[in-house]
């Protein structure tokens, strides 16, 4: 509960200060740059204290085998909601690609911590309730950095309350269980990062815009299922393309037929 609260209150917050004029920062795609920067600075501050440590510990005291069947424990739990999140999509087919992967994992998997459904060559198609609203046509809104989760868009923070709610460690009934899941969730996720998220330090000149760049181009090509379209693709090149996927398909070009040579004169 106090965690949804939380997550609720950060949201509520963000929404408020995106109108602010005084926060305005120089890119169309980041009008919240002085802010968000001051909220990177700060989940630096706690990652290089609280989540960072935390992390390197869990790597080094778990075995490698068994951070691996957590991980799979709670990628299975995610691929439930991608079940309904393919359905509100009208991805029938994803849709029936994870539930043979819930279905799989479940049971011959020991409740997911054994990816059988990726042995089987069944492909994990993630979606989440940012994207399910971005194919209806929901606008992604502003950039925005939270605290403690870090990049996300207004858009995808309301999807990301949403499927917090909806996650199925939140219907665990135990809080303490609950909290205890959801911390060995993030634990986890981050162990996952450590390689990545130093990387970036060490090779951008400046990591926030490197990472909120790296991140809109993900979530475009996570709407578009891979496939997001060029920036020529628009009518004003300076813009980025909008983290938006039509839910109509593309209506194909017409064909123009080549000129016909004229008749040779006899």
């Amino acid at each position: 509960m106090l965690f949804s609260w939380r997550v609720t209150g950060v949201l509520l917050a963000l929404l408020c200060l995106q109108g602010c004029a005084s926060l305005r920062g120089p890119d169309p795609s980041d009008p919240l740059e002085p802010l968000n920067r001051k909220v990177t600075a700060f989940n630096d501050v706690a990652d290089d204290l609280v989540l960072r440590p935390v992390a390197v510990f869990y790597g080094q005291v778990l075995p490698t085998v068994v951070r691996k069947g957590i991980s799979n424990f709670f990628s299975n739990q995610s691929d439930v909601m991608s079940v309904f999140n393919s359905l509100a999509q009208l991805k029938l087919e994803a849709a029936s690609r994870n539930a043979m992967r819930v279905a799989i994992n479940t049971t011959v998997g020991l409740g997911g911590i054994i990816d059988w459904a990726s042995e089987f060559r069944i492909d994990k198609h993630k979606e989440d309730f940012g994207q399910t609203m971005a194919y209806w046509g929901v606008s992604s809104g502003p950039y925005v950095v939270l605290p403690f989760f870090g990049p996300s868009t207004v858009r995808d923070s309301a999807g990301l309350w949403v499927d917090t709610k909806t996650d199925v460690n939140q219907q665990v009934t135990d809080i303490g269980a609950r909290n205890t899941l959801t911390m060995l969730r993030l634990t986890d996720k981050r162990e996952r990062y450590l390689s990545l998220s130093d990387a970036v330090k060490q090779a951008s000149l400046d990591p926030y815009s490197f990472t909120r760049d790296a991140y809109l181009q993900k979530r475009l090509n996570d709407i578009y299922d891979g496939n997001p379209p060029m920036t020529d693709d628009f009518d004003d090149p300076d813009q980025p393309a909008p983290l938006v996927a039509p839910n109509q398909p593309a209506t194909a070009p017409v064909p123009v037929p080549a000129p016909s040579e004229p008749p040779a004169k006899p």
